[in-house]
């Protein structure tokens, strides 16, 4: 499961099949997100009492869904606020199935820009979501970065262990794929403690087939950056060091 790929202007989405995509919960069977992306945000949400408080707004989305939101908010709002909250058709994290916007619930919630509060349970969950493999996508000051206003409301899965590295280290997503490329495999590798466990993060700039084989008692996860490169995440039960 690619949870760390990249997508921005520089790096559009390569068209393929869609992910596997479950509505989010009982009560919202029209939004959509990647499975396990579905069942951590359910969870982090019921962890900080949010259940009824807390109401996703906007999942996956085609790229017919994403052309028409970029064509309606233009004719509405004009190209300057376009251009700040929303991706280009193809360009948008949404279409990934890994993206969900967020909204405080309330009998009315503007589908471009909800209201995420920073303080009560939606505090709340913006603290504990790293921990469920969640980040803030687009924070405040990191505009120039990502390329995207900040968004207090889009929450983007990038899996365990790189949401809690990602916000130890205070860098979004583009920021973080650079970072890692300092540990490319066969070297030392980036380790970060977390959960109880210890990870070992390391950069293949080839294809799959350039990753060393699996160790003894080892568990890995790759994940593809969009980039042409691949996140390689190791950990081994009894903790282990490198």
């Amino acid at each position: 499961m690619n949870t760390l790929i990249l997508v921005n202007t520089a790096h559009p989405l390569s068209p393929g099949p869609a992910p596997d995509l479950v509505p989010v919960d009982e009560a919202h069977p029209h939004i959509l997100l990647e499975r396990r992306a579905a069942r951590l945000l359910g969870a982090c949400i019921q962890a900080v009492g949010g259940v009824g408080a807390i109401v996703p707004v906007s999942g996956w989305r085609s790229q017919a869904q994403q052309q028409a939101i970029w064509d309606q908010t233009w004719a509405e709002e004009g190209e300057v606020f376009t251009r700040q909250y929303v991706a280009r058709p193809g360009c948008s994290e949404h279409q990934t199935g890994l993206a969900i916007d967020l909204g405080l619930a309330a009998p009315h919630i503007d589908f471009i820009r909800p209201h995420f509060p920073e303080d009560g349970v939606c505090g709340a969950f913006r603290r504990l979501a790293p921990r469920y493999g969640f980040v803030l996508r687009y924070p405040a000051g990191k505009e120039a970065v990502t390329g995207i206003a900040h968004e207090p409301w889009h929450f983007r899965y990038v899996g365990v262990p790189h949401g809690a590295a990602m916000t130890a280290l205070g860098l979004t997503l583009e920021e973080y794929l650079a970072f890692l490329t300092q540990y490319p495999v066969g070297g030392k590798p980036f380790v970060f403690e977390g959960e109880g466990r210890s990870f070992q993060l390391s950069y293949c700039a080839g294809p799959a087939s350039a990753l060393p084989p699996p160790e003894e008692g080892e568990h890995r996860l790759v994940s593809a950056d969009n980039r042409g490169g691949r996140i390689l995440t190791r950990w081994w039960e009894g903790g282990r060091t490198a």
